[in-house]
């Protein structure tokens, strides 16, 4: 595939010599923007999990309540994602990528300030609204710059590890300012982090067009999928008490897949759908998603856990915790590092293969290990770095799989749905693991947590192992050995 530039020319149609000229901003300036705000939207999933025992007793939140501190951003994150993959689609990468980031800093501001339960969670949907508008635009920005093989690899490669290294500080960065300042500066700090990218971005960047066909917007497709996912979800926690065959959880759970079949009726009639089905025809793309999606609900609720447990077990302080995750950080920046090292004479297959095995028997022994009387070396550090490492092994060529071979005029949406399928499946896979943990839950002693949390992380090594069957199956051999038919070309 040839190489596509950030910028084209809107006067001519995307093929023509003066659509291919070279950007008029460096390379790497693309590279740092789109992992920027890469960095923002993922931190943000996670940096709140050391904080949330802060929030519960300033703001006099229950379990279930805080709960949704974590699924209310990740949810609208997930739901609006695909219509943010389309606007950049239709009106530039650029100019979506700043009403974003610009939603994001504002909502930032406003939670940092909630004095309400209710305050934060509308914050924090609102915050998902912005990465979900944000997100795609990070990713496309590469896909439509560096061409499909060895290079792209590699730019995934680091863009998967700046996402995941958001994703592993977010322990650190909230226990730091937990402790250092209040649990408010986990998401102040957004503020003056968004508004340097912002002004980088706008001076930094030219104007993109990446040739919008004149169709709008699928904002049916859009709630009704933001609204399937969040009933589904709110279904699966009430289950925690009421039971799954009690009306309460079940009328909910039941309403949230009409919703879903009625986004998937909708898209298949759509004239411009958020989510293209013939996309799905690709096997790299459908088999990709799929497995991120499952990848995503074990992997997502990991953090939350190791929080839980670090504070609510082992007694560590905000700050304890978030520096006892810098191993976990490192690991897996490190597993994203090797990834397109790899895939190249091993293939994305195996490279997956390798990372959902390293996973899964990181999340086992965790499981095995994790008690009321446990330590930080054997209990949190071994398994955690193991976990960490095949997480970060497994990302790499997921991403690049999902989005071979997909048109270009689709860069947006396929980039969208790398990070929907992943963020859904969190979703959910939180608030099952949840439920899951509840059901173990005696009390709020150490002895009374542990085996809870110990059950969450075997449930969640049986869904990786599913993931590797999906792997196994699904996704096909050819585009994984994209590097060498690069090489040979």
């Amino acid at each position: 595939m040839a190489e596509r530039p950030v910028e084209t020319d809107t006067r001519r149609p995307p093929g023509t010599d003066a659509a291919r000229r070279p950007p008029a901003r460096t390379p790497w300036l693309v590279v740092v923007a789109a992992c920027a705000g890469q960095f923002l939207v993922v931190l943000d999933v996670s940096v709140v999990n050391v904080a949330l025992p802060s929030i519960r007793a300033d703001l006099r939140m229950d379990g279930p309540g805080l709960q949704w501190v974590v699924n209310t951003y990740t949810l609208t994150f997930a739901g609006f994602m695909l219509l943010g993959g389309r606007a950049g689609d239709l009106f530039g990468r650029k100019r979506v990528f700043l009403a974003g980031l610009g939603l994001f800093t504002a909502a930032s501001l406003a939670g940092g300030l909630a004095q309400e339960p209710w305050q934060l969670l509308a914050a924090r949907a609102v915050q998902g609204v912005g990465a979900a508008v944000l997100a795609p635009s990070t990713l496309s920005l590469l896909t439509t710059s560096v061409p499909e093989g060895p290079a792209r690899h590699r730019a995934i490669g680091t863009w998967t590890a700046v996402g995941a290294g958001g994703g592993a500080a977010g322990g650190f960065v909230g226990g730091v300012l937990t402790d250092a300042l209040s649990w408010r500066w986990v998401l102040l700090v957004n503020v003056p982090v968004g508004a340097l990218v912002l002004a980088a971005v706008a001076f930094g960047l030219v104007r993109d067009r990446a040739g919008g066909d004149g169709r709008g917007l699928d904002v049916p497709g859009a709630v009704l999928v933001t609204g399937g996912l969040g009933t589904v979800a709110y279904g699966i926690v009430q289950t925690e008490a009421a039971g799954w065959g009690e009306r309460a959880a079940l009328v909910p759970l039941l309403g949230g897949l009409a919703l879903l079949a009625a986004f998937v009726a909708v898209e298949a009639r759509a004239a411009a759908p958020l989510m293209p089905l013939r996309l799905f025809r690709l096997p790299s793309v459908a088999g990709a998603n799929t497995a991120m999606f499952v990848c995503g609900a074990a992997t997502f609720s990991s953090w939350y856990f190791m929080s839980l447990y670090m504070q609510n077990v082992l007694g560590f302080t905000p700050l304890q915790a978030g520096l006892g995750f810098l191993p976990h950080s490192l690991s897996i920046v490190a597993g994203s590092m090797l990834a397109p090292r790899l895939m190249p004479w091993a293939g994305a297959r195996s490279t997956a293969l390798a990372g959902v095995a390293l996973g899964a028997s990181g999340f086992l022994w965790y499981g095995l290990v994790m008690a009321a009387d446990g330590g930080y070396a054997g209990t949190v550090l071994g398994p955690g770095m193991t976990a960490m490492f095949g997480v970060g092994l497994l990302a790499t060529p997921l991403a690049a799989l999902a989005t071979t071979g997909a048109p270009h005029r689709d860069a947006g949406v396929v980039s969208a749905l790398v990070n929907t399928s992943r963020t859904m499946g969190g979703s959910l896979g939180l608030a099952v693991l949840s439920t899951v943990a509840a059901s173990r839950i005696t009390g709020d002693t150490p002895g009374g947590l542990a085996p809870g949390y110990a059950l969450a992380f075997r449930t969640g090594s049986v869904i990786l192992l599913c993931c590797g069957l999906l792997i196994l199956l699904v996704l096909p051999r050819v585009p994984g050995e994209g590097g060498r038919r690069a090489a040979a070309r």
